[in-house]
């Protein structure tokens, strides 16, 4: 009886805690769905579109490059000698024929003296050779090439021209002058000191049409062509920009896969010879389908556009086929006069609800 009793008792204790635990289930279930109502609220994105329409299609290949003047030259003295005075400082701007410095002279001017004194005499002796030839000293354009010829060599009148011809010509040369418009450079020397005519006295850079040298990859060869426009942004000013056009195209590819490519810029005397860029390539590839980067999302690693439709997102794959730096040109996915989603996409789904805050069209 006892026994009976105990079994009983532990039967009600059991049923009591199934009770129980059924209440405390049921609890956590609701909980658990207010919860989630509280973490998904029924309510729409809001997006922008834009009317997918062709337009022309911009291309654009990025690289890195090194500008160089287009005209830069390392002036030198035709003689050693003196500087006796500099005119112009680095950095200093000159144009086309403004003396930079100049020698002492005095050397000079008395070889100019000394060859022109010995020509004088050079054509004294080529009118007595004349003479005695039997030709009159004043009508030598009546001497016959062969027998003039023969006499300016005999009385040395050949090379006395040539030499006062190089004497006037260092003197002349003197004065160092800029070949043409720029920017003085590598200018060290001073005053009273002796220059040394086998090295540069100084440089002068040309700033109008600098050139920058870049790199392409051979695959990327298809994609650009002598005239296109490029954009050359300096390292050291990130918010300036200075357009070209690609003047050359190196038909080599070295050992790396890599053409060298020349494009002209126009620097406003803003760019040095030296300075390293970033080189965006433009092309225009024609009218195409183009949309925002923004419009273009992933998912499961795949190319996904939204369009809208009846309010709700329509899910598109897409393929692209070339891109620059805001826009792809879809090859296949979408069609003209599509309605593109181009912000708001992120969290979308398909068919999910959207609310229009924007519409744009290109």
């Amino acid at each position: 009886m006892k026994n009976k009793k105990k079994r009983m008792k532990r039967y009600m204790v059991y049923i009591a805690a199934l009770a129980l635990a059924a209440c405390s289930g049921a609890k956590t279930a609701d909980e658990d769905e207010a919860g989630v109502a509280t973490m998904l609220p029924d309510e729409s994105n809001e997006v922008t579109v834009q009317v997918l329409e062709k337009k022309v299609f911009e291309h654009e290949l990025v690289s890195n490059g090194k500008l160089v003047a287009g005209k830069q030259a390392d002036l030198r003295f035709e003689t050693a000698g003196v500087v006796v005075a500099v005119h112009v400082k680095n950095g200093e701007r000159v144009q086309a024929g403004q003396v930079i410095a100049e020698l002492d002279k005095f050397r000079l001017a008395n070889q100019v003296a000394q060859t022109k004194d010995a020509l004088e005499k050079a054509r004294l002796e080529l009118q007595d050779v004349l003479i005695g030839q039997g030709y009159a000293a004043d009508a030598q354009e009546e001497v016959p090439a062969d027998v003039m010829r023969l006499a300016r060599v005999r009385s040395g009148y050949d090379q006395a021209e040539a030499q006062y011809a190089l004497a006037k010509y260092e003197e002349e040369h003197a004065s160092l002058k800029a070949p043409f418009d720029g920017v003085v450079a590598n200018l060290f020397a001073k005053p009273y000191n002796e220059t040394d005519a086998s090295e540069a006295f100084c440089t002068v850079v040309g700033t109008e049409g600098m050139e920058v040298d870049f790199t392409v990859l051979e695959s990327e060869l298809p994609l650009i062509k002598a005239g296109d426009k490029v954009v050359v942004t300096p390292y050291a000013d990130a918010a300036a920009q200075y357009v070209g056009r690609i003047s050359q195209i190196n038909p080599l590819v070295d050992d790396e896969g890599m053409v060298k490519v020349k494009a002209v810029v126009d620097g406003n005397s803003r760019l040095f010879s030296g300075m390293n860029v970033r080189v965006s390539v433009h092309r225009s590839l024609g009218e195409q389908l183009v949309v925002p980067k923004s419009a273009l999302v992933l998912r499961s690693g795949k190319q996904v556009v939204f369009t809208l439709k009846d309010g709700k997102a329509q899910w598109n794959y897409v393929q692209t086929a070339l891109e620059n730096a805001d826009s792809y040109s879809i090859a296949d996915g979408l069609k003209e006069g599509d309605t593109v989603i181009v912000t708001g996409n992120v969290n979308l789904a398909h068919e999910s609800p959207v609310i229009v805050v924007n519409t744009k069209r290109e």
